[in-house]
């Protein structure tokens, strides 16, 4: 533990992450299921970012939408799976004290940017299959300009204040963080201050955030069904529904592994401290695996440009 004195006694300069607090001599072989998956979600989601460059047909407001959240994906992943993966090869448990707040305000921020692109594309779903002659003057490359300044202003000013008031904490005792990441809450309830606020805004942000964002989604996809059920053309159904079918079941187990860890979290001693723990580095981890391949694969124009990527 390295720390500093002063007037109100030892100041903690550094974080232990310790991950699983009942797994410590078997924690490390949690690395055999995430390394490879850090390995495919990084792949993946590189693969589609460079095939969106490549090829000229890609160069539309759809794909770049698919871009921003592969590159939300990437920093999500970078941000979280290889410290992990550190602490269970080479027990490098000390994270600084900036560093730490750091991945704080990364996740904080990061997480809600990839619900509302979530929200942004389910809206250009919305516009192409509901009001498909009035798509091209809606959804523009300065659409997705100002929907990119959006997803990034609103967010940023939204989380801000999480990290900023967990790192304005007095930290004067135990400097271990049971977790393997520096969530709000398990770095917080190590302060000897009062972190009723930290909780309060935490749980008010987030269900502000990705609450609302979740209901205009399913709001988009009834408008979206209600259209496609009254098509006559049967292959068109088919197309729709199998599109957004698999984008929405994607989405929803984003919001689903979201909420499953919440309400573990809050669960208390009745649900082992590991599960919250592993529900919230899967998160960084599954949704950025299977978003890339999901989304780009089965776009046909993707595949097409990913073949002929290879084929290069």
């Amino acid at each position: 533990m390295v720390s500093s004195s002063n007037n109100t006694g030892i100041q903690v300069t550094e974080f232990l992450m310790i991950c699983f607090p009942g797994m410590q001599d078997t924690q490390h072989w949690l690395s055999i299921i995430l390394a490879p998956l850090l390995v495919l979600a990084l792949t993946a989601n590189f693969v589609l970012l460079f095939t969106i460059h490549q090829e000229a047909s890609l160069h539309e407001p759809m794909y770049y939408l698919l871009a921003i959240l592969s590159v939300l994906d990437v920093i999500l992943c970078l941000t979280v799976i290889p410290k992990v993966l550190l602490i269970f090869w080479f027990n490098m448990k000390p994270i600084s004290f900036v560093g730490c707040f750091l991945q704080m305000f990364i996740m904080n921020t990061f997480l809600p940017m990839e619900s509302s692109t979530f929200l942004v594309m389910a809206y250009d779903r919305y516009v192409a299959i509901c009001h498909p002659l009035r798509y091209p003057s809606i959804i523009t490359e300065q659409f997705v300009i100002n929907a990119a300044i959006f997803i990034v202003a609103r967010n940023f000013l939204a989380t801000l204040p999480t990290p900023v008031l967990a790192a304005r904490l007095n930290y004067c005792a135990s400097n271990v963080v049971e977790n393997c990441i520096c969530a709000n809450i398990s770095v917080a309830k190590l302060s000897c201050g009062d972190i009723r606020l930290n909780k309060l805004y935490q749980f008010v942000s987030v269900w502000c955030l990705l609450g609302s964002d979740l209901v205009l989604i399913l709001l988009s996809y009834c408008f979206i069904l209600r259209v496609v059920m009254c098509q006559q053309s049967g292959g068109a159904v088919t197309k729709a529904l199998s599109t957004c079918g698999s984008h929405l079941i994607l989405i929803l187990f984003f919001y689903t592994l979201l909420l499953v860890f919440i309400f573990t979290n809050k669960a208390g001693k009745k649900i082992p401290s590991e599960v919250p723990i592993l529900l919230n580095v899967l998160h960084h981890l599954i949704p950025p695996a299977l978003n890339p391949i999901v989304y780009g694969v089965r776009t046909q124009e993707i595949k097409q440009g990913i073949i002929k990527l290879f084929k290069h």
